[in-house]
């Protein structure tokens, strides 16, 4: 097999392109041939050693796969040689093969593309747990995706608008901003040329959204917050900008509003069984059309560093994903 090794917490730097032996599945293990991988935000934080879960040097990074299994391990029965599958975990994707805990691999419904599985369950859980679970959506309510552009913000905006919301796009160009409304975004603010709380104030008539959903963090937060609705809350999802703003807590007290953190990794650890059955509507909805992942570039596997570059250079459309053809 080949993988990108990290042999050292230095980024990019400190991962290399390596022939590795080809694993075999320990009990309760299957062996998959990977076809994709997406890349997320955490796969940029854990080669800096900035991710909350450190796997011990050396590892392969990469969050999110699919592909086919090869091979099963003693004692698995739930799954099958041939069957299609994604897998969610804090590593081991961006290498042709893996061997994961049997209970890691989901196995597909027929009709489910193997890179729509690799750039999937990543966003779509952490957009459905933020809105539907922690933010409590009703129908007819307004949402302000900020980011709505990229992975995460894509998956927000499709489920808000399947859930009923009216959705306000944030974003910091004009392509990005054409691409919401693609997604059926009712209406959309370009930050770079507009300001935000004044855009807000005009398209809702002064009544601000009822929830914030933040995977970026930085200097649009404290504007997004003094906009926030009577009773509305703030989803705290992440800080893809790199700062983690310092909010004035008063702004809470004054709105009656809640803020509300959104982890949806120890979520599927904590509540698998919530967990399983969220990805199963969600699978549903991608099954309906309702939701479908936005893969704005495909990079051969040997090719992950520009991946990587296009992510942290924060140009990305929707999801990135790496193909390997085995």
């Amino acid at each position: 097999m080949k993988a990108w090794l990290c042999e050292s917490l230095d980024g990019v730097a400190g991962m290399h392109w390596r022939e590795l032996p080809t694993p075999e599945p320990a009990p309760g293990e299957v062996r998959v041939a990977i076809r994709a991988a997406s890349l997320n935000f955490p796969d940029l934080l854990i080669v800096e050693g900035k991710y909350q879960a450190r796997p011990p040097l050396p590892f392969v990074p990469g969050a999110e796969f699919a592909g086919v299994v090869e091979a099963l391990g003693e004692g698995v029965t739930t799954l099958a040689v041939g069957q299609p599958v994604a897998v969610i975990g804090t590593h081991g994707g961006f290498a042709t093969h893996a061997c994961v805990e049997a209970s890691r691999a989901i196995a597909l419904p027929p009709g489910f593309a193997l890179e729509d599985a690799a750039a999937f369950a990543f966003t779509y859980g952490t957009s459905q747990h933020a809105l539907l679970d922690r933010g409590a959506l009703r129908p007819g309510e307004t949402v302000l995706v900020l980011g709505a552009a990229g992975g995460v913000g894509t998956a927000a905006l499709q489920i808000a608008k399947a859930a009923g919301a009216q959705v306000i796009a944030a974003a910091s160009v004009a392509e990005k901003c054409a691409l919401c409304r693609e997604l059926g975004a009712d209406a959309v603010i370009d930050y770079s040329v507009e300001n935000l709380r004044d855009a807000l104030k005009a398209l809702t008539g002064g009544r601000g959204p009822d929830l914030v959903y933040d995977p970026v963090g930085g200097e649009l937060a404290e504007p997004a917050l003094r906009s926030i609705a009577w009773r509305g809350r703030y989803l705290v999802v992440g800080f893809a900008s790199g700062a983690i703003p310092a909010l004035p807590w008063n702004l809470a007290l004054l709105k009656g509003a809640s803020i509300v953190g959104v982890f949806w990794g120890e979520f599927v650890r904590r509540e698998p069984q919530v967990s399983a059955a969220a990805i199963g509507q969600l699978a549903r909805w991608y099954a309906e059309g309702r939701i479908k992942p936005v893969v704005g570039a495909r990079f051969a596997l040997e090719d992950l560093p520009q991946a990587y570059e296009r992510m942290a250079s924060r140009r990305a459309l929707g999801k990135l994903i790496v193909v390997c053809g085995n």
